[in-house]
């Protein structure tokens, strides 16, 4: 029997935290292994375990794979989270990678200069009101089903149940004018895998404070 998957990362979110996210909303257990200085990393590169000499890193049924989007693509196929056919892939694809463009910037704001911060933080606010989540909000009111496509639970929705909760650490009221979404919010925060990783203890990780953002400075820079 295969041994959990193993995540080689930072102890904090970064681009493995959608990763997490998928693991956990497939039910699926992992081993997290966290980088604290720069030698290891550098050790890893060293080591030839690092295609791109790039993190993050998951061992999974024997490789070891990198870039996020390939991963998160495999995951969401071993466990049946990708949908039914191309088409129904090809949307999933389309809704993630819509949703990767907003996470990017989230991903990004801690790094922004105290100037720009609230500059930033409106761009924000600006793209998840009037570019992304009207998107989303329009798919589910067309089609009346609890899911993005095909009315099964898939990749695009943890990454949009994810996008929508980090959006609202940084803007509480965003879905007000979103009564699909807060409805698809309810219903995602309750299923049962997506419950437990939200509750205190799980794998999930706290939004980036300014320690978490020095030592990736540290060790990536």
């Amino acid at each position: 029997m295969a041994g959990k998957p193993r995540l080689i990362y930072l102890n904090g979110r970064g681009r493995m935290e959608p990763i997490r996210w998928l693991l956990a909303a497939a039910g699926v257990e992992f081993e997290e292994v966290f980088l604290e200085t720069r030698e290891q990393f550098q050790k890893l590169i060293k080591d030839g375990a690092l295609m791109f000499q790039q993190l993050p890193m998951v061992e999974i049924d024997g490789m070891k794979m990198v870039q996020t989007r390939a991963i998160l693509s495999y995951i969401a196929g071993k466990y049946n989270l990708y949908g039914k056919d191309l088409k129904e892939r090809a949307l999933i694809d389309m809704y993630a990678e819509g949703i990767a463009d907003l996470m990017q910037m989230i991903l990004m704001f801690p790094f922004s200069s105290p100037e720009t911060k609230e500059k930033n933080l409106d761009s924000i606010k600006e793209r998840a009101t009037n570019r992304y989540f009207p998107v989303f909000e329009k798919v589910l009111k067309q089609h009346g089903q609890d899911f993005l496509v095909g009315n099964k639970f898939s990749l695009a929705d943890v990454q949009l149940i994810e996008a929508i909760l980090a959006v609202e650490e940084k803007v509480p009221a965003v879905l007000s004018g979103f009564p699909q979404l807060q409805a698809f919010k309810t219903k995602m925060s309750n299923m049962p895998t997506i419950k437990k990783f939200l509750q205190p203890g799980s794998p999930r990780k706290p939004p980036p404070d300014d320690c978490y953002v020095e030592k990736v400075m540290k060790i990536f820079k």
